[in-house]
């Protein structure tokens, strides 16, 4: 997990071309999605944070995006429910 204000662009777009990242998530909110989601391009800088894997987000106690994982968010959201 890296936040965005602790990482140089550059070193971010090299750690996104080598699959360093494959995630982003709202620290705020605990949400992670693709990095290509139309609702994550628009939070604050300092509210960013990025992931490895899907695991790794999970891990930390982030949920998924019901923007850009419909299929994930659903089934966090039914696990969520059966406790």
């Amino acid at each position: 997990m890296e936040k965005h204000t602790e990482i140089s662009d550059i070193d971010l777009r090299r750690k996104i071309r080598h699959k360093e990242i494959n995630f982003a998530g709202n620290r705020k909110l605990k949400i992670y999605g693709l990095l290509t989601c139309s609702s994550g391009k628009k939070m604050k800088r300092e509210n960013r944070i990025f992931f490895i894997s899907e695991k790794d987000a999970l891990e930390n106690k982030y949920r998924p995006c019901g923007h850009c994982m419909k299929e994930e968010y659903q089934l966090w959201k039914n696990k969520s429910f059966e406790k």
